[in-house]
């Protein structure tokens, strides 16, 4: 019998999100809530450790107490049995500098790599909705020989500019060239009219991915894994693609199975959420035999009270989180974090709000992303009249949803 190869992941969290802001105004963008209880570094996180690999240790940087916090709380491991997620900030190991990259972030952490002394490394970002069977992506890596294997999803040809994108040999498996965004790509040998799109997830030989960032050190670049560490080992020959829709998650059904979202925008973010509120949503968070973990606290379960005509507390074709109170108002395609409150009368369509927001009585909102803690003054209408929104201060997307930032204030007079 083959022995199993000792797996270490490394999980990139260290990323700003610019785009996403107001959101990561105080936070890093794996830290941004999800889907009501989660977190996006959760998804990450729940499919290496369901996976099989509970050796993992997350690379932090920007703005990571919230991160690091709830990492340590929600990702306890059993340590007895050498299972570990270990937040590591940057450290200044290789000079007084911060990551200036996704490939020098691992190159300042190999001591973490040196120390496990790992057969494959995974390295897999912290900042995307989906489900994946790591070992199979593993298993197809030792199976080729390969230095380095990249997840690609298919993409139609239209959408090559939006992506990394990674053309291959007749085979549909070796890369023959990594191209940023490319405005003349080549289709699939087995799908003209499609290409593959890099997910940001990676497996390596950790020698090769050893060698590869050291390399990468002493050169004038980004310190990128995809633009410059997967760019390196694909003119070496040594670089293989991994096609997602091979993937299979136990539990997954025919409209879910391939979902993957980058939710690197408020707009992208948005319309995540709402692929999870239909009555057969397009990513199904009722997966239980594929779970995403998470901690979301001592809350007390979900309310809903008054049914008194039109101040009757109810939600449909939305997800409610426990600690939320609807009381007399209407939710919508919505979806409630821990410790909302919603007040009589008032109507929530087509919303995201985070933990303990409270929406107060007569309040109208339509495609609003309200983040934490906000208080929604009595008949304040949001989303409806743009130009008032961003009068108010509040920033609206091109797509036309108003978002509140965490620690806003209403003025009330």
């Amino acid at each position: 019998m083959r022995s199993q190869p000792k797996v270490l992941t490394i999980v990139l969290a260290g990323g700003e999100g610019k785009r996403l802001m107001p959101l990561t105004a105080d936070r890093a963008k794996p830290a941004v809530p999800f889907g009501g209880i989660y977190r996006l570094v959760d998804f990450a996180l729940s499919n290496v450790v369901n996976s099989g690999y509970a050796k993992i240790i997350v690379l932090t940087q920007y703005k990571s107490h919230s991160l690091d916090r709830h990492v340590s709380q929600a990702w306890r491991l059993a340590s007895p049995l050498g299972h570990y997620v270990a937040p590591i900030p940057a450290q200044q190991r290789r000079g007084k500098s911060w990551y200036t990259g996704s490939a020098d972030a691992i190159y300042q952490s190999l001591n973490a790599i040196v120390d496990e002394r790992p057969d494959i490394v995974v390295v897999v970002g912290a900042d995307h909705v989906y489900r994946m069977d790591f070992s199979d992506m593993v298993a197809q890596h030792i199976e080729t020989g390969a230095d380095c294997t990249v997840a690609a999803i298919r993409q139609p040809i239209a959408m090559a500019d939006q992506f990394g994108v990674m053309e291959v040999a007749d085979d549909g498996r070796r890369i023959t060239a990594f191209r940023e965004k490319p405005s003349d790509p080549a289709g699939l040998p087995d799908a003209p009219h499609e290409i593959y799109a890099s997910m940001g997830n990676y497996v390596f030989s950790a020698q090769a991915l050893m060698d590869a960032v050291k390399r990468d050190a002493e050169l004038e670049s980004k310190h990128d894994m995809g633009g410059d560490i997967v760019p390196d080992l694909v003119s070496r020959g040594s670089a293989y693609a991994y096609d997602f829709a091979d993937n299979t998650v136990p539990g997954s059904s025919d409209r879910d199975r391939g979902y993957w979202r980058d939710v690197g925008t408020l707009d992208s973010y948005f319309d995540a959420h709402m692929d999870l509120t239909s009555i057969h949503p397009v990513f199904n968070l009722y997966n239980y035999s594929w779970p995403i973990n998470t901690n979301h606290g001592p809350y007390p379960p979900a309310k809903f009270v008054h049914a008194d005509g039109e101040r009757a507390g109810g939600a449909n074709n939305s997800i409610v989180s426990p600690g939320v109170v609807v009381s007399g108002g209407h939710v919508h395609n919505s979806v409630l974090s821990p410790g909302v409150f919603v007040h009589s009368y008032s109507d929530v369509l087509d919303s995201v709000l985070l933990d303990g927001v409270d929406v107060g009585r007569y309040a109208h909102l339509n495609r609003v992303i309200v983040d934490k803690g906000v208080h929604l003054p009595e008949g304040i209408r949001l989303g409806h009249d743009h130009d008032e929104d961003r009068a108010r201060g509040l920033h609206v997307t091109e797509s036309g949803i108003t978002v509140v930032g965490k620690g806003y204030v209403f003025d009330q007079t």
